[in-house]
């Protein structure tokens, strides 16, 4: 979902909860509050207790999407010869590196990548789906959490909302002397998604947002408190 400058922190909790691995030499750790989160949201497709395999399939391809994100920031920092590691939480994710080692075009780059390989793999699922007509399945249903989760996943994150990735490549165009402009903007943009999400019943928006919003407004005032 973002990037974070630090190194992992969740290396306390015990090995057996929390699912790691490597990938293109690149750590992954998948903490419980991820698996217990998407789960959550995957049950709204089923309908009954038999439907269970549509909520595993949610979690699965949301797992996929997440970290095809993440991966989009982390080979990006990795490119410029960063350290990082990738990390999946509840309702999403974050990809580390060093603070204040990368350029305002390296970061910017970095922070694009994620929504942009998303993008890049939602689409043309988008397209198979329909233009190519395909037998209903498991398969199929599949494929279309997938791309869900993809492009919403990605648009969302885009909205210029500091710390979402839009809010931080506007960071990066606006630069560190303008960090009030972006605080501002991301201020008010997140009020109104709130807004938006009480009207459309999905709280876990307006929650968020309204998060967003307080801790834009205390970056307002202190813009030097910011990582």
């Amino acid at each position: 979902m973002h990037l974070v400058f630090c190194k992992l922190t969740e290396n306390h909790l015990p090995s057996h909860i929390v699912f790691r691995f490597q990938l293109f030499g690149i750590q992954v750790s998948v903490l419980p509050w991820f698996w217990i989160t998407m789960a959550l949201l995957g049950s709204n497709f089923a309908t009954s207790s038999s439907e269970i395999i549509k909520v595993i399939l949610f979690v699965i391809a949301g797992f996929t999407s997440i970290l095809i994100h993440e991966l989009g920031h982390a080979l990006t920092v990795k490119a410029f010869k960063q350290p990082t590691e990738i990390v999946l939480q509840a309702f999403g994710g974050f990809a580390t590196y060093p603070l204040r080692v990368l350029s305002r075009k390296q970061e910017f780059l970095v922070v694009a990548a994620g929504p942009a390989l998303q993008i890049a793999f939602g689409v043309p699922v988008f397209l198979i789906l329909n233009f190519v007509k395909l037998p209903d399945s498991m398969g199929v249903f599949f494929l279309l959490i997938f791309t869900w989760i993809s492009l919403v996943w990605a648009v969302f994150n885009l909205i210029p909302v500091y710390p979402l990735d839009g809010g931080k490549i506007l960071d990066c165009i606006l630069g560190p002397d303008r960090r009030k402009i972006t605080h501002g903007v991301s201020i008010a943009l997140a009020v109104i998604a709130a807004i938006y999400g009480l009207k459309v019943e999905q709280p876990f928006i307006a929650i968020f947002m309204g998060f967003f919003a307080v801790q834009n407004f205390g970056y307002f005032k202190n813009p030097t408190s910011r990582p």
